[in-house]
């Protein structure tokens, strides 16, 4: 038998969450934005995010410029978890003039985070 060929793939690579949020964070400064991002620690349990009362699921940036922002942020195939849709939910639900939006690589590369940090307009 004969050796097979390589398959080539034309997927592009993938994009953590920590990298997608470096790229947010900076394309934010560059347009004037404060970003607030709450950093987890290292703890003999693993990593922790020491949060008190209902903190926990949180969004993962606060955005205030043009507009509030609260915003998640996953990988291509990052799931939202209960606490961060109880969270998303009440911030859209009970904060007026504030956007409220889970992005991902895709809306890094589609261009739809940089068009909403330039103009503040969020397109969903």
């Amino acid at each position: 038998m004969g050796r097979r060929a390589p398959r080539h793939t034309t997927q592009a690579p993938t994009v953590t969450e920590a990298e997608l949020q470096d790229a947010v964070i900076d394309c934010a400064h560059l347009f004037g934005w404060q970003v607030a991002h709450f950093r987890p620690a290292r703890t003999q349990q693993g990593w922790r995010t020491p949060v008190a009362a209902d903190g926990k699921g949180f969004p993962d940036l606060v955005l205030v410029g043009l507009r509030v922002a609260f915003i998640e942020l996953k990988s291509d195939k990052g799931k939202i978890s209960g606490d961060q849709q109880r969270w998303l939910t009440a911030l859209g639900e009970h904060s007026a003039n504030v956007d409220v939006t889970v992005w991902r690589p895709c809306d890094w590369t589609s261009g739809t985070i940089e068009s909403y940090l330039r103009t503040g307009v969020l397109r969903r």
